[in-house]
């Protein structure tokens, strides 16, 4: 009896090999999918809320940029060191649960920190009337860098788990990323929410203090939010789904090979293994975040400057500090609707595809979207100048202005889903015959995101002040990249190798 009762809890720790060498029931797949609701909300807030919050705490705009060099930094480093390592963990609790849980836990410390930066730094001797509060951006800064290194230990485990369980099917992994983007936009839906309305604080009042006012006061509570429904969804899904216990070969070979070859020799060792399609898609992908990053960085600081005339600057006067925040709340509710969008077109990816003609081919139309909508910026910001010149420096934009520019929002949520979705897939597909683990794989195509994020955040601010300030010149040359990379998907990006599982059943019916 106590025999059999050991065996079936090591069959409920571990499961049998069996079980995960065949693709796992969808409600699993569901379950973990959900874990990118918890990060997303507070990759949201961070879209919608901090750009403007670091501004409020002295950094000017041209520079605001360089705080979002956190997140490419580390995704570059993190993301592939997360990706080996969970490839190769032998905890008794999985490979990559024990991952997705320390992220979660450094979560909720980075949090901690950028919600009390403003109360730490006048704790530590920064005055309310100072322009600049040093010791609070440095607060900040660190807080920053560690949710960013949190939510890259969360992100690469949890889709590379979601290629475990899929168990090298190409369409049940087209079909996890596509579940993975929904809940992506389920917790942009619910951070912009949180990030539009002003008075959430009200929910804590103890929020609102000497040095952190009503703006600082809802961007706690936004992060109490999401460090509440990020450890719901973690723990309920790794409690509920089991991963798969790793143990090392046990042949001189590999024991040799395992030994021999360090972290960064197996980065580089996966790139020259690379084959053409794995090439190209990571082309593809540089130039789609190019494309991606000024608008996603900027876009409620757009609607605030351009579209409603603000301005954040300390020295600006009381009105266009207003106009400014309304323009960041308006901005807020833009990203609400384009997580719709993306929410409803993640679900259906996967018939659109096939309705279209393949992946490839929906990728490349899409991104002739996204160009197009980053164009279309220019024009929405030159009828509000317009509006303003006849209406008054101070009037904001006009309803059909506003319409217009959340049109844009909604509209865009369209490629976002795409963008969320299928090089993720693709890279699950193409690199299922290299040799390499799904989680350095992801995290090599993690360096085509985060390059162009390290670029844009460069280069973006001094960028735009070289012709004037603002915000269209940076989205100027995003609608340029992403026509440059609608073209590359639709003319040398491969479709999905014939030898995919799924497609050599009949199933996939999608390349």
């Amino acid at each position: 009896m106590v025999e059999k009762t050991t065996k079936d809890t090591a069959a409920l720790e571990t499961q049998s090999p069996e079980d995960f060498d065949q693709p796992s029931p969808l409600r699993k797949i569901i379950s973990v999918a959900s874990i990118a609701a918890g990060v997303q909300f507070g990759w949201a807030l961070q879209l919608s809320l901090l750009t403007p919050y670091v501004q409020l705490l002295g950094i000017p705009h041209k520079w605001s940029s360089l705080i979002w060099l956190c997140g490419p930094v580390s995704g570059m480093i993190v993301q592939p060191i997360v990706g080996y390592h969970s490839d190769r963990c032998t905890s008794r609790f999985g490979r990559r649960r024990p991952f997705i849980a320390a992220g979660a836990i450094l979560v909720a410390v980075a949090v901690f920190l950028i919600g009390y930066a403003a109360d730490l730094g006048h704790s530590m001797g920064d005055k309310i009337e100072q322009r600049i509060k040093v010791r609070a951006i440095g607060i900040f800064a660190l807080g920053f860098w560690i949710l960013d290194v949190a939510n890259n230990t969360l992100q690469g485990p949890c889709r590379a788990f979601l290629a475990d369980l899929a168990a090298g099917d190409a369409k049940r992994t087209r079909v996890a990323n596509s579940f993975f983007s929904f809940f992506m936009a389920i917790g942009n839906v619910l951070g912009y929410a949180a990030g539009s309305y002003t008075n959430l604080h009200k929910m804590f009042p103890f929020t609102i203090t000497k040095a952190c006012d009503i703006y600082c006061a809802n961007l706690k509570t936004c992060f109490f939010l999401s460090i509440t429904l990020l450890l719901i969804v973690t723990v309920t899904s790794l409690w509920y789904v089991k991963d798969k216990q790793w143990s090392p070969a046990r042949n001189e070979n590999d024991d040799e090979k395992t030994s021999s070859v360090p972290l960064f020799g197996e980065i580089f060792g996966a790139f020259r293994v690379m084959k053409r399609p794995m090439w190209m898609l990571l082309i593809v992908t540089a130039l789609n975040w190019i494309a991606w990053f000024p608008f996603l960085l900027f876009d409620t600081d757009w609607m605030g400057r351009e579209v409603y005339g603000g301005n954040s600057d300390a020295k600006s006067q009381p009105i266009e500090k207003k106009l400014y925040s309304k323009g960041v709340q308006a901005g807020a509710m833009g990203l609400m609707f384009n997580s719709i969008v993306l929410g409803f077109m993640s679900l259906g990816v996967e018939w659109i595809g096939r309705k279209i003609g393949g992946a490839k081919r929906l990728w490349g139309i899409v991104n002739f979207i996204l160009a197009a909508g980053l164009a279309m910026t220019v024009l929405v910001t030159k009828l509000a100048e317009d509006h303003r010149r006849t209406a008054g420096e101070f009037a904001g934009p006009s309803s059909g202005i506003k319409a217009g520019a959340l049109s844009l929002f909604a509209v865009l949520g369209i490629p976002l889903a795409i963008t969320f979705s299928t090089p993720f897939a693709l890279a699950s597909i193409f690199s299922s015959n290299t040799g390499a683990g799904q989680g350095l794989s992801l995290g090599v195509l993690n360096l085509a995101i985060v390059i162009p994020q390290m670029i844009v955040s460069l280069g973006g601010g001094p960028f735009d002040a070289l012709f004037g300030g603002g915000n269209l010149p940076a989205f100027i040359v995003g609608a340029i990249a992403a026509a440059i990379s609608g073209v590359l998907a639709l003319t040398v990006l491969p479709s999905p190798p014939p030898d995919a599982p799924a497609l050599k059943s009949g199933a996939m019916g999608f390349h």
